[in-house]
């Protein structure tokens, strides 16, 4: 069994068991002598199963959080930091040095956990909303793990090359012995969205807790991916589908923006509360002084996102100090925004924005945003992007997107102690090296950094 396997099945049984997943019943997930595995039986079995938040809501990006430009860290910090943390940040071309990616480990065993569901379901006959919503989860839930691995471990997307550039090893099945093989990224993104797609069917409009996907966060996701893969009339498509649902927005005034957590757990902006997994080194991060300026003194995310002493973050969407790496509307209406100044929708696209900062600032503070052009626009609602979606997983992907335009590429810059570290656009090392193990056990093909 190769290193893959061996993780994601302990991943799977004793991290699952370790947050109570399976109760008292061992039979549910039992090792198989063929390292299948036992599951659930019932519909409430399933959903109790995909309920376990800090199994299958705690996202795997983390990688891609701590080598973006939302944050810096002090050489004695970097220094305390762990060998992974520290070679990330500073976008070393052999950072794992042999050891495991807990990214592509956190992923894997969700996808497997995942079709382990999808494939016991279809074994019950559908017949109300409760099979529904653990089958829409199962596919949401498959969809995002393989998104969240295409940002890390696949080129970004490019419609001309991408039917033959590398994508992620596709696991649809829940058999810990199907051989891995690497898609293409054309294939992956094409997996993604049919997942997405099929979801949408089956999930409610209102889910019964915010950490459950429901059809909002199908068609938000749907824009976030389309946004991704620079479709952006089809990202459009999916924005409108949201924001038609589901589009209220929280109005930073009602907030105590000097609180050490301002943003309540579940307020009402969230679509879906999902965690991101972050490396200790970004908890400990300072904000990039080049973002912190960009708020005006009026605009409340400034007093809300970050400590005004330490500089540290503190806004997160879910009210503590890990990141939030969900879906919520402001993300939703930048997306919009962004879609329509791109096809000169200029008018449209500053309402858009306009309608956002609106609830940013401070009561009576705030003039709305005007631009000359469709190109002054998109350049004012991308500053803005930066600004409201910092420290949520996003910025990594939109530098990857960004750096192919370059109207917006730059050259991501470290200073430790003196010494220069550069990441420029579009640069080998956007891509993420996949564990060596696996690669010498299971043949899959490495990414060239």
């Amino acid at each position: 069994m190769n290193l893959l396997k061996c993780t994601n099945s302990i991943y799977v049984l004793i991290l699952l068991a370790c947050f109570g997943i399976i109760s008292c019943k061992r039979e549910w997930l039992d090792a198989k002598p063929d390292k299948s595995l036992v599951v659930p039986k019932t519909i409430a079995d399933y959903q109790a199963f995909l309920d376990n938040t800090a199994f299958f809501t705690n996202q795997a990006c983390s990688f891609a959080e701590m080598s973006t430009d939302d944050y810096y860290v002090s050489y004695a910090d970097w220094l305390a930091a762990d060998m992974q943390g520290k070679n990330v940040y500073v976008w070393a071309k052999y950072q794992l040095e042999g050891t495991a990616n807990s990214d592509w480990n956190r992923c894997y065993a969700r996808l497997l956990a995942n079709n382990i569901v999808l494939e016991g379901i279809s074994k019950i006959t559908p017949i109300d909303i409760a099979y529904n919503n653990v089958k829409g989860t199962a596919l949401f839930n498959r969809a995002y793990d393989t998104y969240i691995l295409a940002q890390e471990f696949c080129k970004p997307y490019d419609a001309s090359t991408s039917e033959n550039d590398l994508g992620v090893a596709l696991r649809l099945t829940g058999n810990l012995n199907d051989k891995l093989i690497r898609s293409t990224v054309a294939k992956t993104y094409r997996q993604i969205i049919e997942d997405l797609k099929a979801a949408r069917n089956l999930l409610p409009v209102t889910p019964l807790y915010k950490s459950r996907p429901s059809l909002p966060a199908a068609y938000a996701m749907l824009a976030r991916i389309y946004t991704t893969m620079e479709d952006y009339p089809n990202a459009k498509k999916y924005a409108d589908s949201c924001l038609q649902i589901y589009n209220t927005l929280l109005d930073y005034n009602t907030l105590n923006t000097s609180a050490s957590r301002p943003i309540p757990l579940f307020n009402n902006e969230v679509i879906l509360n999902w965690d991101n997994g972050v490396n200790l080194i970004i908890l400990s991060g300072l904000v990039d002084p080049t973002l912190y300026s960009s708020y005006d003194d009026n605009d409340l995310r400034k007093s809300a996102f970050f400590n005004s002493t330490t500089k540290i973050f503190k806004g997160s969407y879910n009210g503590s100090a890990i990141h939030f790496n969900g879906l919520a509307v402001d993300e939703v209406y930048l997306i919009r925004a962004e879609c329509q100044a791109r096809t000169g929708k200029t008018i449209a696209a500053l309402e858009d924005l306009n309608t956002l900062l609106l609830k940013r600032f401070a009561t009576g503070t705030f003039v709305p945003i005007a631009a000359v052009d469709e190109i002054d626009a998109l350049r004012k609602i991308l500053i803005e992007r930066r600004k409201e979606l910092c420290y949520r997983g996003l910025r990594w992907t939109d530098l990857r997107r960004l750096n192919k335009d370059p109207r917006f590429a730059i050259t991501l810059t470290r200073n430790l102690n003196g010494e220069i570290y550069t990441l420029p656009p579009n640069d080998l090392r956007y891509t993420f090296e996949i564990p060596q193990n696996e690669i010498l056990i299971t043949g899959l093909e490495q990414n060239q950094r």
